[in-house]
């Protein structure tokens, strides 16, 4: 069954999604929706470097981002807010990683497929990595929900609990940097963020408890990225793109029904 691309392609999107969804939760709480842009950004990067020492990509990806948010966390509230230092540097290692990788002239590289993924052409080894990486990430997650909702909410009783806030942005920061480099051959590093944050924002409106709407998010991803691959197969359209703007159109109709229901 695995030698059919489009079953492997399938595989590696709901991997992907399960991981995705309830960090996605977390970046939609913490309103780090451009950190996680940063980060995804940071893996160009990544790429250039594993391609210019001959080392495999995986662990290198997982460097760079999470050179990139100690990077974010050292320099935001030095003068700078946030979101400029995340423009800066999320920009910034963009360029500088397409600048190294078009530089590397012995190296033949497709930038399209890690710009905007190329999940059509997931392989058993791929797919292997990426459910992996995916069941590591959800493992982490629900390891350490109450601690990372804990110190989402309210740091302040986080600290009296006993918990660490600043651990468990390190932990989350971690596992953001774990999906990027598992989802970049399906969605690609500038569509990452969107599958971070779209499915957990079309599951807000229709649930009540944190546990629902990641539960939801995981749901929603899942089919958006089901439905985007039949898209892009019904209508020969890019497989990562087809994903986000599969979740796209269910965060318009959730939005639309949890806007008549609030009439």
């Amino acid at each position: 069954m695995l030698d059919d691309f489009l079953v492997r392609a399938a595989l590696a999107g709901v991997g992907v999604a399960l991981a995705a969804a309830p960090l996605g939760c977390f970046v939609v709480w913490r309103r780090m929706a451009y950190f996680g842009e940063a980060t995804a950004h940071a893996a160009v990067l990544g790429v250039a470097l594993a391609l210019a020492l001959e080392v495999p990509m995986l662990p290198m990806i997982l460097l760079a981002a999470l050179a990139m948010a100690s990077a974010v966390s050292g320099l935001t509230g030095r003068g700078y807010a946030a979101d400029t230092v995340l423009g800066v540097l999320a920009h910034s290692a963009l360029a500088l990683g397409l600048i190294a990788v078009a530089l590397l002239t012995d190296t033949r590289i497709d930038l399209m497929a890690f710009l905007f993924g190329d999940i059509l052409a997931v392989s058993r080894a791929d797919l292997a990595i990426t459910w992996g990486g995916a069941l590591a990430v959800l493992g982490l997650t629900i390891w350490r929900w109450q601690a990372l909702l804990m110190a989402t909410l309210n740091p302040d009783l986080a600290r009296s609990a006993g918990i660490d806030p600043r651990r468990e942005e390190f932990g989350l920061t971690l596992a953001l940097a774990a999906v990027v480099a598992v989802a970049i051959k399906v969605v690609g590093v500038l569509l990452i963020a969107a599958l971070l944050v779209i499915p957990a924002a079309a599951a807000r409106p229709l649930v009540r408890t944190p546990e629902a709407m990641a539960v939801a998010a995981a749901i929603i991803g899942a089919v958006s990225a089901l439905a985007g691959l039949w898209g892009a197969f019904e209508f020969d359209a890019p497989a990562g793109p087809s994903i986000v703007c599969a979740a796209a159109a269910i965060f318009v109709v959730t939005t639309l029904l949890a806007a008549v229901r609030g009439r």
